[in-house]
């Protein structure tokens, strides 16, 4: 009786074992990028998002990274079966949402606003795969200003021949560098405020939630500001490795973050409204067209190198169209290209 009842917990006991590790391999690792750590905002709406997911029968665990470097090294090692990473990160798994982040395209929340509800609209699901990899959900980070040592440095002209930090390894900042003949000191995500702080750059383009974060006062100091006029708009993406999760997965997770796109904002909004509004530079209307004009410019070159997807210009065009009709280029006669 003894040997049989040992037989029964021992067959209970790695019934336990099983189930346990069966639930472990079941669990999906989120690699988070936030350069805030655990403290930031973007881990915060993690954990969120974590709780939203087991409504989909998806478990997930979470990892965070403050270095982006490290956290596309993990996901491209398969460490991690989804990740958040910038737009121009995510690019190389998908280059119709990375083109998200496009300069010159969307000039005000409103328009980031817009886009974000279309990225979730099933009928551009089918853009969202790429090979392996699937866009899961994309967020506002805000708007990409060029933060200066010297007010003096507020105009295109003005910028040329001065030192910024590109990220060594977008061809995009490349290109951009060298259209508006500035100097690029390349770098890593998380080096290049420290090359401003330090003056070895002159000026820094950034979202104004990082401004007090990253410490950009040291190398603002008592000369420089902020200007604002946005170069782009900065977008957090979410991929996944497509095989590891549910088929309906990606919709409903792109349903998801459309919701969050006001509480995105709402962190932007306050970040920029806590900044000290000496700091703004504001450019003149006709060197806003002048700088309007260069952008549309760089962004037809990166079409041609095959950096940007003219579907999503395409899309980001219809979008700064809906409020802007009497622009040139929204003028009814200019042909809109079909998403195909």
């Amino acid at each position: 009786m003894a040997s049989r009842n040992n037989h029964v917990l021992t067959l209970c006991l790695f019934t336990l074992i099983a189930t346990l590790l069966c639930s472990s391999a079941q669990a999906q690792l989120f690699c988070v990028f936030d350069p805030l750590g655990t403290g930031g905002d973007y881990y915060s709406m993690a954990k969120d998002y974590q709780l939203a997911a087991k409504r989909w029968n998806v478990d997930i665990e979470l990892s965070v990274f403050t270095d982006d470097d490290k956290l596309d090294a993990a996901f491209k090692a398969g460490q991690c079966d989804m990740a958040s990473m910038i737009g121009m990160r995510a690019r190389q798994y998908n280059l119709f949402s990375g083109t998200l982040d496009a300069p010159g395209m969307l000039d005000n929340y409103a328009e980031v606003r817009d886009a974000m509800d279309l990225m979730a609209s099933p009928k551009l699901a089918k853009f969202m795969d790429q090979g392996a990899y699937e866009v899961v959900g994309v967020l506002p980070v805000g708007a990409a200003y060029a933060v200066v040592n010297d007010r003096r440095i507020n105009s295109l002209e003005a910028a040329a021949g001065h030192k910024t930090p590109i990220l060594a390894w977008d061809q995009s900042q490349k290109l951009m560098a060298e259209d508006m003949h500035v100097i690029p000191v390349p770098t890593t995500l998380i080096n290049s405020a420290t090359l401003f702080n330090k003056g070895e750059a002159d000026f820094i383009v950034a979202p104004a939630v990082l401004y007090k974060p990253l410490e950009l006062s040291r190398g603002v100091g008592s000369k420089g500001g902020i200007i604002r006029r946005p170069l782009f708009q900065f977008s957090m993406q979410f991929i996944s490795v497509q095989s590891k999760f549910p088929p309906t997965f990606g919709q409903s997770s792109r349903e998801y973050f459309e919701q969050q796109v006001t509480h995105g904002l709402g962190i932007i909004h306050n970040g920029e409204d806590a900044l000290d509004q000496r700091l703004w530079i504001y450019a003149l209307h006709s060197e806003a067209a002048e700088w309007d004009t260069a952008m549309r410019g760089i962004v037809a070159h990166m079409i041609k190198s095959d950096i940007f997807d003219k579907r999503m210009i395409s899309l980001l065009k219809r979008v700064r169209c809906k409020n802007n009709v009497d622009e040139p280029e929204c003028a009814p006669t200019v042909p809109q290209q079909q998403l195909k």
